[in-house]
This record gives structure tokens, sequence and C-alpha cells, in this order.
């Protein structure tokens, strides 16, 4: 009995002595202050008098040195209580034992899915949920606190539940006190009086990110999520304030920690932005193909010609390196190869951020749009309601904005939204003139593949006329000559991937001729659009489409496609696009090298003795006995298989049949992309690549027996932003 008894009292002083530790380093690394309660920081071995059920939570916090954290971040100390302990599958709570609460608010650190009741954490009183908060899809915890001053004096536990298995199935909470103080955070302002044309912030993509608000005279303009960096900014980005020139202004920041608030503090005025030298110098920046100076871009937007200037908007964040605050970015080109960014055209609002769409040009001012002598640029966009903070609770509507200055200021129009909410995340409306009916259409996506079509006559009243089972998002419209005949002319209806239909439309309703078919067979093409309102006397379908490439450690993100010519042709598998680069690519050809009427032997390599990062291919080869051929552009082999007559580049095929015993393939060669074309356009590949920037090499082969080139002509290109 008395060894039974010191057992006892050695274990009572251990697990007292390890509380004690565990409260002491909370309150080390959570900095909590004399006055404020510990209730649990998750740094001991296991849970102690905490209850685990299920199989979620484990049987002890996950550790910061066990190198198995993942993508967890911001909590405090060593360890936190997780369910991402096994993956996102497994579930259960995890519940503390009785306390009192004695402070006014209860502080925690929170991180995770956001499935309100089903992963989140919660305050039980009398076995009740009083108070509940969830993550919000980001495994950086941040600080959360609830306002408990009317429960004072009641006994209460905390319970963390995970009950969602797959995506997102998990929560994470760490250092949990009470305190008399609402939290780490406090909502603070800074004052400028506007004199430069950039606001500058500086960014860390992986800090927690912040609500910045800029008002002028008590009503917000503008409203962006940033991650501001509170130490070295791993670069800068700008917010164009130049239209506000002459006003007071305020900048509000939602969370600001007095301890960690230099991001905040350093904003700063300038005609300049940091890094500004270094724009289009970068070592990942596409050198022939468009990106934006900051930020990430997707969607093409809006593509539209007026009186010389081919207009490009995009979908864009102009505040970071991932998706968000979508916005429509501008550029212009007089020729399709050079591009002027004009910065941002079009702003989030209390309608939501500003998703995808098309643009015309109102040459009769059916719109009564137009003020002066310039034909008034109509762009229709989604209103992304609950997209962002400032319009919580707004659905998902389509709007206009207008230009009576070529494109260069945009007004939303007053009577925004011009169609209500329909179902889900109706969006992206493509609108363009149907001449016989002279009428404007309107095709947008619905949502599960359908899409609706609807008419107007002044472009701010719609009516619906049919609906179609389709593609998904981003539709796109448009009739071309079938063989180049304008007597038989054939419509195409396309969504976000590039299959399209091939059929009639009567201004009312599409009517497919053709099964679903593919367009692009590589591995970042999304989202294009054509542009509207060439002239006649050029008489081009040109599209533009977001190139999906991650641009990593660069402070911008993802491209855009180069521009290609877009034709109907008839094949034995009936109508067909064909898509080749414009002509216009001739503007950037360098130095020319050219090889005509050359026999590879089996295994022999020819060097073609380029040593560019960029260039352009044309070739045309007689197909052999050879087993393949090719070539290895900067170390990355795009191959010909003879006997599938497959065409791959990494792990991306496309089937390619050879035309009277030939094949013929043109290239794009860009620091991070390949745009491959099979048989003047039969096959579109366009390829996100990463070659060896070391290795500038261009080399052709041939295997398992000879192949004849008929030709090959290659250029190096020119950079569009020397």
């Amino acid at each position: 009995m008395k060894n039974l008894q010191i057992v006892l009292l050695v274990s009572v002083l251990v697990c007292v002595s390890s509380c004690v530790d565990q409260a002491q380093q909370g309150q080390k690394a959570g900095g909590l202050k004399a006055d404020e309660l510990l209730i649990a920081d998750f740094e001991g071995t296991g849970y102690g008098a905490w209850e685990a059920t299920g199989d979620a939570f484990g049987t002890s916090p996950r550790w910061r040195d066990t190198g198995d954290m993942g993508e967890i971040s911001y909590f405090e100390g060593r360890g936190l209580a997780t369910s991402c302990q096994d993956g996102d599958e497994p579930t259960g709570t995890l519940t503390s034992p009785d306390f009192t609460i004695e402070r006014d608010h209860i502080v925690f650190l929170i991180g995770g899915g956001d499935e309100r009741g089903r992963t989140c954490i919660n305050l039980l009183v009398d076995g009740e949920v009083v108070r509940s908060a969830e993550g919000d899809e980001s495994d950086m915890l941040d600080w959360e606190s609830w306002d408990v001053s009317e429960l004072k004096g009641k006994t209460a536990r905390i319970q963390i539940v995970d009950r969602v298995r797959g995506d997102w199935g998990h929560i994470s909470v760490d250092h949990i006190y009470q305190s008399d103080a609402a939290g780490k955070y406090v909502e603070k302002t800074r004052r400028f009086r506007i004199d430069s044309k950039y606001l500058n912030f500086p960014v860390d993509n992986e800090a927690r990110s912040r609500l910045i608000s800029f008002i002028i005279d008590d009503e917000v303009v503008r409203e962006f999520e940033i991650s501001l960096a509170d130490d070295k900014p791993e670069y800068w980005v700008f917010l164009d304030v130049s239209e506000f020139k002459g006003n007071n202004a305020v900048v509000r920041i939602d969370k600001y920690n007095p301890d960690k608030g230099k991001g905040f503090d350093s904003i700063f005025q300038a005609d300049t932005f940091p890094g500004q030298e270094k724009v289009y110098k970068e070592k990942l920046r596409p050198q022939f193909h468009f990106t934006s100076k900051r930020g990430w871009n997707n969607d093409t937007n809006g593509l539209v010609y007026y009186d010389g200037e081919y207009h490009m908007f995009y979908q864009h964040n102009p505040y970071g390196w991932p998706w968000g605050n979508m916005t429509w970015g501008h550029a212009v080109s007089t020729d399709l190869v050079h591009w002027k960014e004009l910065g941002d055209a079009i702003h989030p609002d209390e309608l939501g951020t500003i998703f995808s769409g098309g643009a015309v040009v109102d040459h009769k001012n059916t719109s009564g749009f137009q003020t002066g002598a310039e034909k008034p640029i109509v762009c229709f966009y989604t209103s992304a309601g609950g997209t962002n903070p400032w319009s919580e609770g707004q659905p998902f509507t389509q709007s206009i904005a207008y230009s009576n200055d070529r494109g260069r200021t945009f007004t939303k129009y007053q009577g925004n939204p011009i169609i209500g909410h329909i179902r889900g995340g109706n969006r992206d409306p493509k609108v363009i003139w149907h001449e016989p009916t002279g009428k404007w259409v309107m095709v947008l996506y619905i949502e599960e593949s359908e899409m609706a079509f609807f008419t107007s006559d002044d472009l701010k009243n719609w009516t619906e006329t049919s609906r179609l089972k389709s593609f998904h998002e981003c539709p796109e419209l448009f009739e071309l000559a079938l063989d180049g005949d304008r007597n038989n002319k054939k419509w195409v209806l396309y969504g976000a991937s590039g299959d399209y239909f091939v059929g009639e439309f009567d201004g009312r309703e599409f009517k497919p001729e053709t099964e679903a078919i593919r367009f692009s067979y590589g591995n970042c093409f999304y989202a294009s659009q054509t542009f509207s309102d060439i002239p006649e006397s050029d008489g081009r379908r040109i599209q533009m489409a977001w190139g999906q490439v991650d641009m990593e450690g660069m402070p911008f993100n993802q491209m855009i496609l180069f521009p290609v010519t877009l034709s109907l042709k008839t094949t034995e598998q009936g109508p067909r696009l064909l898509a080749r680069p414009v002509k216009e690519i001739r503007k950037i050809q360098g130095r020319k090298y050219h090889y005509r009427g050359k026999t590879l032997q089996s295994g022999e390599i020819l060097d073609t003795k380029i040593k560019s990062e960029l260039f352009e291919i044309r070739a045309g080869f007689s197909v052999g006995d050879a087993t393949e051929f090719g070539f290895v552009i900067r170390g990355i082999p795009v191959v010909y298989n003879t006997a599938e007559r497959i065409l791959t580049c990494q792990d991306m095929r496309a089937p390619l049949e050879p035309e009277k015993g030939r094949i013929n393939l043109a290239i794009l060669v860009d620091r991070t992309s390949f745009e491959i074309f099979g048989n003047n356009g039969r096959i579109y590949m366009p390829m996100r690549v990463y070659p060896d920037p070391d290795n500038k090499t261009l080399e052709v082969y041939s295997e398992g027996g000879e192949t004849r080139i008929g030709y090959l002509r290659t250029y190096e290109l020119k950079s569009i932003w020397q």
C-alpha cells in the first residue's frame, strides 16, 4: 500500500510539473500577460485530461520538430491539436475538461476546413454549443476570439470537432486562453494625402491574408486581401491611386497585430514601385507571351478591337501570387505581339469581385452610352457576389461597364446588374452582334454544363431565348466560313476547355451538328476568347487563352498564350477548327537557320546550331521507315511515333495522321512554354514546360530508320519587352 502511495504521489508531481511547464512554455510562446489564463497550448506529450473520440486527433498533439507538419504553420510553440494526423479521412472530437469562464474573451489560433459545425471549435456550456468558429480553408493558423462576457462565472468546455472526410476535412487549433482583451488584433488606419501614382505594399506569399480598405470621403472605393510582409518582403505590389490625386485617403487594415505590424506600417506613396526596374527581366518572365507586371492572371476577358488597337482584358489579382481579388486587368496592342499594360480597368465593388466576360464596340450607340466622338466600348462581366467581404450575401449576377475614351477609363452602369441571379454560379457573359436579326446576343454559362442564350436591343435589357447542355463555363460563340467559302458558314460554340460544337445558330437557339470535338491537346490551355469587331478587311477570327503556367518565386504568376488565327476546315472526320500563330510573329523573328532536303539515318542527330532560349520552328518531315522522329528542344523531346501516329510532349499525346506522307510541325519556344502546331494547325498542343535555363539547344533526330527533312526553318525570337 505504501509503495502504491509513493507511485501515485510521483505521478501527481510529474503531472503537475508537466502542466506547469506547458503553461509557462505557452505563456512564453504566446506572449500571455499576467492576467491572462491559459486553457491549453498543446505542448505536452499527450492531451492530458482532454478526451478524444474517433481517430482524427490521434493520441497526442503534433509537434513542429517531427518534420511532418506539411503546410500547417503559424501556430505557437512546438505543438498543436490538429485532425490532420493521417490525411483528411479520419473524424472525431477532442474535448477539454471543465473550466470556469473568468475573463471577457476566449482567444485561440485556428486553421483548416470552413464547414460550419463540422470542422470547428465549439464552446460548450451545459452541454450546448454557445460559441463556434471554423477555419477558412487555410493551414496558416490565425487568431480568433469569442466575446464571453455574458457567460462569466459559468462552467464550460472547449470541443474541437472534425466530422468531414475528404478535401479540407481537418481542423487545427492552438494556444487557447482567456483574456479581457478581444484577441491579438486591432483595426488600424493610416491617412494619406494622395499626391503620387502608387500606394506600395510589401508582400510575403507565406504570410496570413489581411483585408485592406482604401477609403475616400468615408466611402470604400477599393478593397482587397493581401499577404503583407512583416519582415523582408518577397516583392512589392502597387495600388494605382492616380485618379484620386488631391484627395485625403484612409487605408484601413482589418487585423493589425501591434507586435507584428511592420508590413502595414511600411505602405508608402511614390510614382514608382520597388522592383520596377527589374520588370520583364525576371528569371521566368515569358519573353513573347503576355504577363502582368505584378500578381496573378487567368482568363482572357473582353477581347475587342477598336480603331487600331487590340484590347485584352484579363482576370487579375494585382496584389499577390495566388488567385483572388478578381479584377479586370487591361493591356493594348497595335500588332497582337507587343503589349502595353494600361492598369486595372474594372474593380470589385459591393456586388462582388469581377469575374469573366466579353466586350463589344457599340457602333450604333444602341445603349445610349456615347457622349462624344468615340464609340463606346461596352464590357460585360459577372459580379461575383460573396467572393469578397464587401459583397457578403450577394449572388452571382451580370453587369456592364462602358468607356467613351478608347478604353482608358470605365464607368459602371448605374442599373447593374443587367441580369439577376439565375442559378448557382451563373457567369461569364459573352456578347456578339447578330446581323441577320439586328440584335445583340449573349451566351451565359448557367451551371452543370448548361448555356443560356439571350437577346437585347440596347445591351441593358435582356430576354432569354433558349438553353443548351454543352460545356463548362467561359462560353464563346462565333461564325466561320467552312474551307474559306463565305457562302458556306458554320457557327462554333465552345467552353473553357476549348472543346467545341459546330452547328447552326438563328440568333435565338444554337443547334449542334457535331458531337463535342477536342480542341487543345496540351496541358496549359484554358478559358480562351476571340476578338470581337475585327475589321472586315482583316476578316480573321483571332483567339487568345489563359496559359496555366505557375511562375514559382516570381512577383507575377500565369501567362496568356500567343494569339492564334482560327479557321474551319473539312476533314475526313468532319469540320474541324485549325489554329495557327498569327502572322504578326514575323515582327519578332531574328536570325534564321534553314535546312532543306536532308535525310537523317537511324540514331543520327542534327544539331541546328541554335543557342537561344526563344525560337520558332517550322519543319516538314517525310515519314520514312523510322519508328520515331522529332526534336529535342532545350532538353525536352517532342516526338512523333510513326507506328501509332501519335505526337507526344512530356505526358501529353495527340493523334496526328500524315498528310500525303508528310508531317508538318510549327513550335513556339518561350522560357516556360512550348506551343506546338501539327499539320498546319490540325493539332494544337500548348505545353507548360520548364527547360534547363542553361540548355539553349535544338536538335532533330531519327530512330529505328531514316527520316527525310523536307524543310526546317528556325528563327531566333526577340523579346517583346525590349
